[in-house]
């Protein structure tokens, strides 16, 4: 079983918490303390999203394969997967030329 430890409020492997605080900061000018608070509010303020985004995946995923089975055993049709895709916001517009 791992070893679990406190830092902000996250329930962080001891080994990672070694790591970052014994090898990964020295020498960064950031103190362990300040890097946990920060790190702690990044997971706070993103983890949100990023259920959001998974639950995004899926339901996109959950169309694309229901695409496929109502195909089943029918010639690929590119042309019109392409527009599926599209439709779904799965595949987006080309973006501009940048520099």
């Amino acid at each position: 079983m791992t070893s679990r430890v406190d830092r902000a409020g996250l329930n962080v492997d001891a080994a990672l918490a070694r790591f970052v605080e014994a090898d990964l900061l020295p020498g960064t000018g950031i103190a362990p303390d300040r890097f946990w608070t920060g790190f702690s509010g990044l997971v706070r303020d993103l983890t949100p999203k990023n259920r959001a985004l998974l639950e995004q995946r899926v339901a996109l995923q959950a169309r694309i394969d229901d695409w496929h089975k109502a195909r089943a055993n029918q010639v690929h049709d590119r042309e019109g997967y392409k527009a599926f895709l599209e439709e779904i916001g799965y595949l987006l517009p080309e973006a501009p030329s940048f520099e």
